[in-house]
């Protein structure tokens, strides 16, 4: 068993320590805050576990204040609705007496449509060709990739690999290939939150992209504020999956970034939104 494996369904398997109440712990890393990917999966899980037979279609949070990886987080899930079609939860994550993320979560039981229709995946790269040749000369992708695999059990293929050393990217879009780094277990739930786990990831590169700076500028002070995701179609987590994001604004200090996620056949899974506060330090 690989230790991503062991960190990832750690970090995925709160406990239940009373109706409808959850307790989540953080991974052994030296971080000074939660990862922002590990709050939202973690309150979806706890939501997951309170009704069966429907899995989540969509999800909106909104991050109130940092988390403390030192200190357990607790999940109050609280049941808004039960319909014949639709669920609803609301969960809080909770530290020291404060809530640290709030999140409404939408569930559905599936259903036949007559409409169908998704936006076309871009054309980048497969994944199996963004490694040869490149990886010498990008050393700090080497380093960097090894560290995400570590400590968020994810392993990503970028398509701009430039932008690891400060390429520009005039429309601010960015492609990244991803997967969880670990086998999962056949638990389309499990997959759903993996995903919204990963899907925290960079997501505010795409507004930074634009300006010269690098992957991860120190010059730079960027926050999550809130995050809203939708998910489509079935996918699996630990297979590779296409990220493509772009920023279509950025003003007072925040940015807007818009994500679609593709199976590597073309089919769109799922859809994101997230605005982050975005500032250089004085």
């Amino acid at each position: 068993m690989s230790e991503s494996l062991i960190d990832l369904l750690a970090i995925l398997d709160v406990e239940p320590i009373e109706t409808n109440l959850f307790r989540g712990k953080s991974p052994n890393t030296n971080a000074q805050r939660v990862f922002g990917g590990q709050v939202i999966a973690q309150a979806m899980i706890g939501a997951c576990r309170t009704l069966e037979g429907r899995l989540p279609n969509s999800l909106h949070g909104h991050f109130i204040r940092p988390g403390d990886p030192q200190v357990p987080i607790i999940y109050q899930v609280e049941l808004l609705r039960e319909g014949k079609s639709y669920s609803t939860r609301r969960v809080t994550a909770i530290q020291h007496g404060n809530a640290i993320f709030s999140m409404v979560m939408s569930f559905h039981v599936g259903e036949e449509s007559a409409f169908h229709h998704q936006d076309k995946m871009p054309r980048v790269p497969p994944p199996e060709k963004l490694i040869a040749g490149k990886l010498p000369k990008q050393p700090m992708y080497c380093e960097t990739t090894e560290f995400i695999r570590r400590y968020y059990a994810i392993e990503l293929r970028p398509v701009e690999i430039g932008r690891f050393v400060s390429q520009k990217i005039d429309d601010g879009r960015v492609h990244i290939w991803i997967k969880a780094a670990a086998r999962l277990r056949d638990d389309p739930a499990l997959h759903m939150c993996a995903l919204a786990y990963a899907s925290d990831y960079s997501l505010l590169d795409a507004v930074t992209a634009r300006y010269e700076r690098p992957l991860f500028d120190k010059r730079m002070m960027i926050a999550s504020l809130d995050h809203a995701m939708w998910f489509h179609r079935p996918f699996r987590a630990d297979e590779w999956l296409l990220y493509a994001k772009e920023s279509p604004s950025a003003q007072d200090g925040r940015g807007l970034v818009r994500g679609l996620i593709f199976k590597p056949d073309g089919t769109l899974v799922a859809s994101i939104a997230q605005e982050g506060s975005v500032r250089e330090r004085r």
